[in-house]
């Protein structure tokens, strides 16, 4: 068992493969850290917002 995940640990040193989609879950975790952080500051003030568009576009077609 052990030599199976020593061969597969020096595997992975040599496959370049492995460490490139390391490196995009990392930028994929940095945007998703960024985006959460986004949302959470500006949250609200995005929903007002789509929430005043919404009411306008329902008030224009109510023209009568």
């Amino acid at each position: 068992m052990m030599g199976k995940a020593l061969y597969l640990l020096a595997s992975l040193k040599a496959d370049r493969k492995g460490v490139t989609a390391l490196e995009y879950g990392v930028i994929a975790a940095v945007i998703v850290v960024a985006v959460a952080g986004a949302m959470s500051t500006f949250g609200t003030e995005i929903g007002t917002f789509f929430t005043g568009i919404i009411a306008k576009i329902t008030a224009a077609g109510k023209i009568t």
